[in-house]
């Protein structure tokens, strides 16, 4: 009976369902905003972590090369984050907790979402729709962690530390640091799905196992310069980068491989 009236439901019914659906998620990530606005200090601490010369990826290389024999430190630096308009800080906070608000209350608006959208799926689109965003949702968060162990704290520390002549000292401002840490954390997630894409390519038969297979030489390569187009400069970065990102155009054939 829920069903018929679900499916008889008029035009207005479903406008006051969307309604009511963008209220709750705006309810939802304003509060998710205010906790995390409230919570500065440990907040802006995680935040500005990969700024700091001795941040967790740092030492755990510095571990790595310390067992296979290797003596290699990295060098101490010091980089002042400052402030040039008397708002900005303020601004950049409040910004700054909408930003993560939306991504701590992302479960939550997907699931809003689905269950708007799931009266008009069949079943079998379900259990579909459910597998394609849940793989949507954990690529992407493991683009955001890679971005903030890797690609985000080494290029920093690059872009931050280069100097043109020793009369010349970086100091970065608040706003560049939050901008480039947002845009790579969500390039870095966009990148990440290339699974997910290859598999709706090889549905639509646009790709299929055995080109990916035959083209795996020159996808390193695109790969590579594509990693160089998105860090700095420098092998290390080049080296980090290129092998996760190889290792998920690996996994795009793997998943190719049980279609084709």
């Amino acid at each position: 009976m829920e069903k018929n009236s679900q499916n008889l439901m008029t035009f207005g019914g479903h406008l006051e369902v969307l309604r009511r659906m963008l209220f709750r998620i705006l309810s939802v990530v304003g509060i998710f905003a205010i906790v995390v606005f409230c919570c500065k200090n440990t907040i802006w601490s995680i935040l500005l972590a990969p700024s700091e010369y001795d941040f967790t990826t740092y030492q755990m290389i510095e571990c790595m090369a310390s067992n296979i024999g290797f003596d290699f430190k990295f060098e101490e630096f010091r980089i002042d984050l400052i402030a040039t308009d008397l708002s900005s800080q303020f601004m950049t906070h409040i910004t700054t907790s909408v930003y993560l608000a939306l991504l701590g209350a992302s479960p939550y608006i997907i699931y809003e979402l689905f269950r708007f959208i799931s009266p008009a799926l069949y079943e079998s689109e379900k259990k579909h729709s459910v597998l394609v965003v849940s793989m949507i949702y954990l690529l992407f968060i493991l683009g955001i962690l890679m971005s903030y162990f890797v690609i985000f704290p080494i290029s920093f520390r690059f872009l931050g530390t280069y100097s043109v002549a020793e009369k010349v000292h970086s100091t970065i401002t608040l706003d560049s640091y939050i901008e480039t840490f947002t845009s790579l954390t969500f390039v870095m997630g966009i990148v990440f799905q290339l699974p997910l894409i290859m598999f709706v390519l090889a549905k639509m038969g646009f790709v299929s196992y055995s080109m990916l297979a035959k083209y795996r030489k020159h996808s390193l390569i695109i790969i590579m310069f594509v990693a160089a187009i998105i860090t700095p400069p420098d092998l290390m970065t080049l080296i980090l980068v290129t092998i996760p990102l190889y290792l998920l155009y690996e996994i795009s054939v793997r998943v190719t491989k049980h279609i084709n």
